[in-house]
């Protein structure tokens, strides 16, 4: 996420997969909306009939990034690891994982973490590690705080000790961030911090350069803090008022540019868009849609989503996109599915400004 990118309605079915929806049935936002397509679509995790599929990330290859692994939830199962063509490569079965996300520690490994909402009342942390090929191997699970593991992400530290900053997205609102340390196979948390929510929230994610964390709070949009505060309060940095983001506010990623700009994008799963703000001004982009192409779907009802400036080889050359699909149709038996879509990341900025 630190690498500089270069840059110059599908509508779900009446029984709606998603479960986080908004209760209220919002209209398509009347603001001007683009369109994209995926270049690449995941096989459908294993869960069908089911709102399953959740949350991607995306660990980039130094050596060879068209080697590069995808991982994507499914939440009433486990954790995947894809190949850049969307096969599968594993799968660890691991409960009820929601929102995951990767660091790279100094020593080279890919420290991969989920949200386990197995226990409806103890948040905890599922660890695992990935290796080069793609292989997943399961780890510890920690337990963090109180309420129900919901949204989940991750911050690089640079500090002695510690292997990484996480923050839980607790379902009702509060988010806790937890200092990991100890060991990969022994992780423990070293202190934690609580940040106040008003209600049901889920996508988080943080920008390591300017050490902000942007917040989805699902029925009202956006929120920031300053992690550099001692107690750091929210402040409202983008209002889900059905025109430029649309309710339930999900997935949160950030494209970054140079030392502080770029663009946070959040799933705007009310009308299936995805919206766009200016960093670090939170000024309003644009819109878009991953629409239909001759051999991929669109997508509807997003949840979780991801973007990752760079080189990801031939077929991603400046930049990917991934955002989880809540309606991929049926498989060849007829069964609901969802998966993940891939969108060039040049392709996915230029339709956000409308070039």
């Amino acid at each position: 996420m630190k690498n500089a990118i270069k840059v110059g309605a599908v509508i779900a079915p009446a029984i709606l997969l998603a479960a986080c929806a908004s209760e209220k049935v919002w209209p398509p936002s009347p603001w001007p909306t683009g369109s994209v397509e995926a270049a690449v679509e995941t096989v459908p995790v294993g869960t069908a009939n089911a709102d399953a599929a959740d949350d991607p990330a995306i660990w980039r290859n130094p050596v060879d990034s068209s080697k590069s692994i995808l991982l994507g939830t499914d939440k009433k199962a486990g954790l995947y690891s894809y190949a850049m063509d969307g096969t599968v490569i594993d799968f660890v079965p691991a409960g009820l994982l929601n929102n995951v996300d990767l660091v790279s520690l100094a020593d080279g490994t890919v420290l991969v973490a989920a949200s386990d909402r197995t226990d409806g009342v103890k948040p905890a942390i599922a660890f695992f590690t990935l290796a080069t090929d793609g292989k997943l191997t399961k780890g510890a699970r920690l337990s963090v705080g109180t309420g129900e593991a919901y949204g989940f992400c991750m911050a690089h530290t640079n500090e002695e000790g510690q292997l990484a900053r996480a923050y839980i997205v607790t379902k009702e609102g509060p988010v806790i961030e937890a200092v990991i340390g100890g060991t990969v196979a022994a992780p423990t948390v070293l202190s934690s911090r609580v940040f106040d929510i008003p209600s049901q929230s889920e996508g988080c994610v943080v920008d390591g350069r300017t050490n902000m964390l942007y917040v989805g709070e699902e029925a009202a949009g956006i929120h920031r803090f300053d992690l550099s505060q001692d107690a750091p309060a929210g402040k409202l940095v983008a209002v889900a008022d059905g025109t430029a983001l649309v309710p339930d506010v999900e997935g949160l990623a950030i494209a970054p540019m140079g030392e502080d700009a770029g663009y946070l994008i959040a799933s705007s799963q009310g009308d299936n868009a995805y919206t766009a703000f200016a960093l670090p001004s939170m000024a309003y982009v644009g819109r878009v849609r991953i629409a239909d192409g001759a051999q991929i779907d669109g997508t509807s009802e997003t949840d979780g989503i991801e973007f990752a400036a760079g080189d990801f080889g031939p077929a991603f050359p400046d930049g990917i996109f991934i955002a989880q699909d809540g309606d991929n149709g049926a498989d060849a038996d007829g069964n609901a599915t969802q998966n993940f879509k891939l969108v060039r990341g040049d392709a996915l900025i230029a339709a956000l400004r409308g070039e």
